[in-house]
């Protein structure tokens, strides 16, 4: 095999036209270079220095290999330096999937600290909500996935129609121990605990209810409901079944602002995360915290061998940040 410390020596060798020379430039010793010239004529299976007095001059061979030795060497040197760059976060790219809530709280300030940190590093942005941005992250399509999981969830997926007990446990608050311990779909990433958010009731103002301090989800129960995501529907639908009633859903957006307008217009009540609403200016809606509490988790994830890459840590890192301000 030809490396490219023996391809350093020959063109030096080709260049001053002697060991001795060659040695000097190289700031080693003329035995050295005489012993990895001829460690590169065994790899190579040929000669390729011929002595002409006290002058070395290459064979057929060696002006072939020297010429081809300035293409490998100018190109491990670029890809050595491309390298330390993203080492050194003075290059390198993140991909972040993240869903719209998260995209429009945490992320903003996580990435406006990275740009002025590490301005070589680029990130870009896409939204997916769980579970389609922890496939996306397991596809290889993104390197960080910020995502959520409620209490007793079943990280990716969860199951829907539960009621009773199994559906009243299942709406209980969330501790990061407790979800990790349930989430055996995320055993194979890294999972970063990001804050727990808490869901909060949004009635219309003036509604019997405006005001009050807790409102219990039975107390809601014979009222239209505006629903958000798939799996936030899936979610209420659950917790309302786990306190006797199914909720009657008559609008259903991924929209958080449109939920927002429709209950302001009247047309409904509806339970959102609090980081959703913080989000979104709330016109004509009264908050209310419900009884049972429900909250989320929100963490960022990534793959193991992905944590290792300087821009993905320093990238989490911002994210931990943004998330304790």
């Amino acid at each position: 095999m030809i490396e490219a410390r023996h391809l350093r020596v020959l063109r030096a060798v080709a260049g001053t036209g002697s060991f001795s020379a060659a040695a000097r430039e190289l700031g080693c010793t003329q035995p050295a270079v005489s012993q990895q010239m001829k460690a590169l004529e065994q790899s190579a299976g040929t000669p390729l220095l011929i002595r002409a007095g006290r002058e070395m001059r290459l064979t057929q061979a060696g002006t072939a290999l020297v010429r081809h030795a300035a293409g490998i060497l100018a190109g491990l040197t670029a890809a050595e330096e491309e390298v330390a760059a993203i080492a050194g976060l003075r290059a390198g790219r993140v991909r972040l999937v993240s869903f719209p809530s998260g995209s429009s709280t945490l992320v903003p300030t996580a990435l406006a600290a990275m740009r002025a940190a590490h301005p070589g590093t680029r990130i870009s942005l896409v939204e997916a909500e769980p579970p389609r941005s922890v496939e996306m992250l397991r596809e290889g399509d993104c390197d960080l996935a910020l995502a959520f999981r409620y209490g007793g969830d079943g990280g990716d997926g969860g199951t829907a129609g539960a009621t009773g007990a199994a559906a009243a446990e299942r709406s209980a608050p969330a501790t990061a121990g407790a979800a990790s311990a349930a989430t055996a779909e995320w055993d194979d990433l890294v999972v970063r605990p990001l804050l727990t958010d808490r869901l909060v009731g949004l009635v219309p103002e003036g509604h019997r209810l405006a005001g009050a301090e807790q409102v219990g989800m039975a107390d809601l129960a014979d009222e239209p409901w505006i629903a958000g995501c798939p799996r936030c529907r899936r979610h209420l639908v659950e917790v309302c079944e786990g306190v006797g009633f199914t909720p009657r859903i008559d609008f259903a957006t991924d929209d958080y602002p449109a939920v927002v307008g429709l209950v302001g217009a009247g047309l409904g009540v509806a339970v959102l995360p609090e980081l959703a609403v913080e989000s979104v200016r709330a016109k004509g809606v009264s908050m209310v915290a419900v009884e049972p509490a429900v909250e989320r988790e929100i963490v960022a994830l990534t793959l193991p061998d992905l944590a290792r890459v300087p821009a993905v840590a320093a990238t989490l890192a911002e994210l931990e940040r943004a998330a304790a301000r």
